[in-house]
């Protein structure tokens, strides 16, 4: 069964060994240690768990088709396999030569049941993103095995690495490519693979991070990954005994101010496009400034740093949808008293179902709908102007994603905590807004215009006005929905529809149930709980 493992195993070293003679002399540049994390005796009783989902046994005489949850991402592991480096890793730390063992059996038994274009192979075998986070876990494997199998597959990933038909530029995909190659170069001591994974890093580098930092995969979550990934490169380019590309090491660096930005006061990412609700990033250095404005899409603005009580808000313009991004332009999340209570519906998986669809469609997302009008996806939308105060920040964006133009005006007061948003279309056209309330609330009350949240004792309200008469507008709609709280989870919560209108004021107002509201001079005046609140209805930045 393990033909290639035994005959590989009797060229095993006893201790870790610096080179391999099958390998050339070239340093392992990708260390096992990186790989992720796995359950030990696990994996050596012949058992898997990846992506959260139940573990699964593997037959002594592995089924590399086997798809048992008909998940996208399972099988990407099972290829990938990085779990069979990480027991390389193990192997290092430990000197216990059963775990090297059980890798080499691992990755012969891949490498023989998985030719290239042979007959019933997995399609995720020699899929790009597969091949890409597989080749470092065979480059550790070389360290301590001499056999021609492994050395073969290597040259055969590199070409396949190397294909410019096949690479992924701009793309994180296309990041783990180039640290694939150049890991296989340096083992294998072959310059242009070394220096064709390099250039490429910095080109793309230049292509998906801009000068502020924002990355044009438009997801937060995909920014803490390259960051990660570009850390992996450039130890990796070091090693080599290349030199790291200053641009490289720029973008990185920039990209650190549009993660933390987009980390909400609760330490969790806002769930923007590909992005699951509860990431975490941490040790993402920040600024002074509590608002930025990311010319590829994205306003961030807080209360204050390092504070998790601080108010949190978000909204998206831009460049039309791409990649990882979702049809969620006009929309804006908030979080205030420590608690969300404007969402998205986030990021639930990459399987291709209706809820995933959804999830990236603009009803997921906290935005103006024109009423019998058909929406065109991939509609760019401008940031027409913005007012930054320490206190009060202001913002008009406008498009014609339905075919006529739509503009939401957006005011965010601080301290004294409010959301105002004006929604507008010319005349003959109408409107209906959507607000996906954070799953903690629940909707206590809901007349004449005004819809009463709770979480406990703790109130906010919903208010929507006509405009320019500024009287309550009823009729609003409590619906069912369920938006995701992680991969692979979903949680029930509210979302509110309004009733159609040409133009249509929205105030959100968290920690009381029962704000007042008055008008005097042109100026209206909201008192919160933390005080009154005053300016113009239309939101023009006075």
């Amino acid at each position: 069964m393990f033909q290639h493992a035994r005959g590989a195993l009797g060229l095993i070293a006893n201790r870790p060994a610096p080179s391999s003679l099958a390998t050339a002399d070239g340093p392992v540049v990708y260390p096992a240690g990186r790989f992720p994390a796995i359950k030990v005796a696990e994996v050596m009783r012949g058992r898997v768990t990846f992506v959260g989902l139940p573990p699964v046994d593997l037959d002594p005489d592995i089924d590399w088709c086997l798809d048992p949850y008909r998940n996208r991402s399972w099988a990407l592991n099972l290829h990938a396999l990085r779990w069979m480096g990480r027991l390389v890793g193990e192997y290092e730390r430990s000197g216990r030569p059963e775990y090297l063992t059980r890798a080499v059996e691992i990755a012969a038994d891949w490498v023989r049941k998985n030719p290239r274009g042979g007959n019933g192979v997995s399609p995720w075998a020699w899929a790009e993103h597969p091949v890409a986070l597989r080749a470092p876990a065979l480059v550790c494997l070389s360290a301590y095995v001499r056999a021609d199998w492994l050395s073969d597959s290597l040259v055969e990933h590199a070409g396949i690495l190397s294909d410019p038909a096949l690479y992924r530029r701009g793309h994180n995909h296309g990041l783990d490519q180039d640290i694939a190659l150049l890991a296989i170069g340096c083992r294998l001591g072959r310059e242009r693979w070394k220096d064709l994974a390099i250039r490429r890093m910095a080109e793309s580098a230049e292509l998906s991070i801009d000068a502020q930092g924002a990355l044009h995969e438009q997801a937060p979550r995909y920014g803490v990954y390259v960051h990660r990934r570009l850390e992996t490169a450039m130890e990796a380019i070091e090693r080599c005994g290349a030199e790291i590309p200053a641009g490289l090491a720029a973008r990185r660096t920039s990209l650190e101010t549009y993660v933390s930005h987009a980390t909400q006061p609760d330490g969790r990412l806002v769930p923007i496009g590909d992005s699951p609700a509860d990431t975490r990033p941490e040790g993402f250095p920040h600024g002074e400034s509590t608002v930025k404005v990311f010319d590829g899409g994205y306003v961030f603005g807080r209360t204050a740093w390092d504070d998790p009580e601080s108010a949190y808000y978000s909204i998206r313009f831009g460049p039309g949808r791409r990649l990882h991004g979702h049809e969620d332009h006009l929309g804006v999340t908030y979080h205030a008293h420590g608690r969300d209570i404007l969402v998205e519906a986030g990021f639930h998986s990459y399987e291709r179902t209706a809820y995933r669809e959804w999830t990236a469609s603009p009803e997921a997302h906290n935005v103006p709908i024109v009423v019998d009008a058909a929406f065109r996806a991939g509609t760019a939308t401008r940031l027409a102007s913005s007012s930054v105060g320490r206190t009060r920040q202001s913002y008009t964006l406008t498009d014609d994603a339905y075919g006529v133009s739509r503009t939401r005006s957006v005011l965010v007061c601080h301290g004294a905590d409010l959301m105002a948003v004006l929604d507008t279309v010319p005349a003959g056209s109408a409107l209906r807004n959507l607000w996906h309330l954070g799953p903690s609330l629940r909707v206590v009350s809901n007349r004449d215009g005004r819809v009463v949240l709770a979480d406990g004792n703790w109130r906010a309200t919903l208010l929507q006005l006509a405009m320019p008469s500024l009287r309550p507008v009823g009729g609003q709609e409590v619906l069912a929905c369920e938006i995701s709280t992680g991969y692979l989870r979903k949680a029930d919560t509210a979302t509110v529809l309004s009733p159609p209108a040409s133009s249509l004021l929205t105030l959100v107002v968290p920690g009381t149930g029962d704000p007042e509201v008055t008008l005097s001079e042109g100026r209206m005046t909201v008192h919160t709980s933390g005080g009154p609140v005053s300016f113009s209805p239309s939101l023009d930045h006075s």
